[in-house]
Parts: structure tokens; sequence; C-alpha cells
């Protein structure tokens, strides 16, 4: 594979323990307690917004008022989050080799500030954002728009995620898929190309 499309939260950037926070101070807002680790795994093994609407299906709350207070908190607690390991060593060997590198995230113009406080954001060649009005994946809409846009041949491409909605997203626009699962918490439903717990795990396959 040479052309990549990259998630960014959870796979490129570790995010996730400040969207974790963030999510537990909107629920603690509203009156009620939520543990880390169970918010943790619901955003994992799901979404942020299937975490919402469980949450506000338990205490009949409005689900849109957790997001109101989630989206808040975590624009305050974001702050410069760390590349995982082996991220900027298979960005680079997609470039040596002259592939290409492709952002799509459902996270605002946030992630571009992110990538260049990581010293990432000049490895990618284009990227979808939530300033785009795609639907969210797994509907493959944002991936056609970038391998059209730029002539990919979708034999050579893979979507790069850490949810089973990656993958899905990227078999739906007829492209291999490669899940990064760090802590094996996954209950894989989506039967991913290659799977890997570490990225430094896709360097081979990158040629």
């Amino acid at each position: 594979m040479r052309e990549f499309l990259w998630d960014l939260d959870g796979t490129i950037l570790d995010t996730y323990p400040a969207m974790v926070k963030a999510f537990q101070q909107a629920v603690q807002d509203m009156g009620a307690t939520i543990t880390a680790d169970e918010a943790y795994q619901l955003m994992r093994q799901h979404s942020v917004g299937y975490a919402e609407k469980l949450i506000a299906a338990r205490y009949d709350w409005d689900s849109q008022q957790i997001r109101a207070g989630y989206q808040r908190y975590e624009g305050q607690l974001q702050v410069a989050p760390a590349a995982f390991d082996g991220a900027e060593a298979v960005l680079s060997r997609v470039r040596e080799i002259g592939g290409h590198n492709y952002l799509m995230t459902h996270r605002d113009d946030s992630a571009m500030t992110y990538l260049q406080q990581a010293g990432l954001a000049d490895y990618f060649t284009d990227m979808v954002t939530a300033a785009q009005p795609f639907p969210r994946k797994p509907d493959p809409a944002a991936l056609n728009y970038l391998l059209d846009q730029h002539h990919v041949d979708r034999q050579q491409a893979v979507m790069v995620g850490d949810r089973n909605l990656d993958i899905e997203a990227g078999h739906n626009a007829g492209i291999s898929g490669y899940l990064f699962d760090i802590d094996h918490l996954i209950q894989v439903t989506s039967e991913p190309e290659v799977q890997v717990a570490d990225l430094n795990e896709l360097l081979p396959y990158v040629k």
C-alpha cells in the first residue's frame, strides 16, 4: 500500500485522555457521574456520539446538552495531544516511497493545529474535517471525495483507524482497512485486512 487515508483521534494522536475528562465533566454538570473507564470504552468501541446518546437515555436527558458540555470542555482540555509511537515513522515512509497521506476526521479545524503541534502536518497531502459537509463514517462519501480528487488507485489505498467504523468506511469506499487497536479493546466485526497494536507494525505494508 502507498496511499494512506488516516483517522486522527486515537489513531495518529492520543486525544482520548482529554476527551474522557471532558465527557466526565459534561456528565457531572448534569448531575451524574461516569467512570473514566466506561467513557473510554464507549468512545473507543463506538463513538462519542454513541456515548452521549447512551448516557442521555440512561438518565432521560437530552443528548444535545451532553454534547454542548463535552464540546466546551474538550476544546479547553485538549492541549497539544501527543502522537502515538510509530505514527511519524509510517507517515514518513509513505512519503519516502512516493505515496501520499490523507486525513479523514470528524474533528474541526483544530485537527490541523494539533498535527502542526505534533510536527506531522507536512506529511499530509489533503484532508477532510468537520468543516466539510460529509456524512459521518462509515459512510464512504468523504473517503470517495479524497480518492477521486487525487485520482488514487484504490488497489493501493488503505484506511487506517482505531474503530470498526473506520474500517467499514474504507471497505465501503472499495479500499482496504487497517485497524490500530493499541489496547486490544475492540470487538472486531469489520474484518480488517491488517490489525496491529503498534503503528510501527504497519511499516512492512508500506511498499
